[in-house]
């Protein structure tokens, strides 16, 4: 009997590490498939790592947090601090592991470079190691040979609309579709007052607080954008993003006859969480299925640029190169955490990360050095233009 194929999650506490445990979980007792959970990685959540561990007999996990891995009772060698993830996947990571990589902001970068180094394939939901990172990482896994499968669920759509395509000059554009977020259709002005329930209140999706903030000033589709950029190979100009608030088309692929290819399916990450882990092969999966006759229409809209300012930015670093990417991500991130913190206005995100991408100019990106270092300038002038006090509701 072959062994099981072994699974690393980083970020298993997160709502995709969650339903990656899950999908797991269901395809072991369906028979279709059985996996060997051996490493988890969180930040600070020890309590639901302890169960998630003991449920699944990993045997390492890595928790970033000092603090929270001293108070963890859970079974399992410990990796702590923030090089934690890192250090878990070099040290159990085996060639032809699969390493889910879920872990939010560029703290996840590392870790998914170290699984390439290892042969690991890679099932990506941390769109910020590519837009930070893309660069570097997909160089590293062309070069190990390694396979790196998209879990959002608008890059998979593209990417099994493009399977098959090996004819690139043949696509004339990507469609990456967006929900449009709990602000659809409501003017710039009223949307910059919005508040922090306001803006987690996403319509679709049940996510994290800091995916769910992206979604609401669509920071989200600007960095998918550019991670198409990295995973498929194609310019600027032939990246696009439109509003569909059905959320059952996750994308499509106009090819120059005029022949369009779309994905759809009900709005469940499960499913390209499923596609990630069986690829090449399709299974039976439990998730939801689609009821046509329930379905009258599909909407699709342009996006609102002036209400939504941050998609233009995506294909400003996609057209700049190197650092570009690293500081449009970096900038988000604390834009974002200042937001959630209460420090300034929903509107005001947008407004420090177009100021961040405009005051830090970008450079050729050689090694990780260069990433980190144009990640600690976006991140000190964001942080230099912040007020002293935090912002009224």
């Amino acid at each position: 009997m072959s062994q099981s194929p072994r699974i690393l999650i980083l970020g298993s506490t997160g709502s995709i590490g969650q339903s990656t445990l899950d999908v797991v979980s269901q395809l072991r007792l369906a028979g279709l498939r059985e996996y060997a959970v051996i490493g988890l990685a969180a930040g600070t959540n020890v309590e639901l790592l302890a169960t998630q561990a003991a449920e699944t007999g990993a045997t390492d996990v890595a928790i970033a947090d000092f603090d929270a891995a001293a108070t963890y009772r859970g079974p399992g060698r410990v990796h702590s601090g923030p090089d934690a993830a890192r250090l878990l996947v070099q040290s159990i990571a085996q060639p032809g592991d699969i390493l889910v990589a879920a872990i939010v902001g560029a703290a996840g970068i590392d870790a998914v470079l170290a699984g390439i180094e290892r042969g690991c394939r890679i099932a990506l939901a941390n769109k910020e190691t590519l837009v930070a990172a893309g660069s570097i990482v997909i160089p590293a896994a062309a070069k190990a040979g390694v396979d790196i499968l998209p879990v959002d669920s608008e890059h998979c759509a593209l990417f099994q609309c493009l399977h098959g395509e090996e004819k690139r000059g043949e696509v004339e554009r990507l469609v990456l579709t967006a929900s449009g977020g709990p602000f659809r259709g409501m003017p710039a002005a009223e949307i910059a007052s919005a508040t922090i329930e306001q803006a987690l209140a996403h319509p679709t999706w049940k996510m994290g607080r800091k995916i769910s903030i992206d979604s609401a000033t669509l920071a989200n589709k600007a960095l998918e954008i550019v991670e198409a950029h990295w995973l498929f190979g194609l310019p600027a100009d032939q990246i696009d993003a439109i509003v569909h608030p059905q959320s059952i088309v996750h994308g499509f692929v106009e090819f120059t006859d005029g022949s369009v290819l779309a994905q759809c399916g009900p709005p469940d990450m499960r499913t390209p969480i499923q596609y990630a882990l069986t690829w090449p092969d399709r299974v039976i999966a439990s998730g939801h299925r689609m009821n046509w006759t329930e379905l009258s229409t599909l909407e699709f809209e342009q996006i609102d640029h002036e209400a939504f300012p941050v998609i233009e930015l995506a294909w400003q670093a996609i057209r700049a190169g190197g650092t570009a990417g690293a500081i449009l991500n970096a900038a988000n991130e604390v834009a974002v955490e200042s937001f959630l913190a209460g420090r300034i206005s929903f509107g005001t995100i947008s407004t420090l990360v177009g100021d961040a991408c405009a005051a830090c100019d970008p450079h050729p990106a050689q090694d990780l050095s260069d990433i980190r270092e144009a990640d600690a300038q976006a991140r000190r002038f964001v942080q230099s233009q912040l007020p002293h006090t935090p912002a009224t509701a």
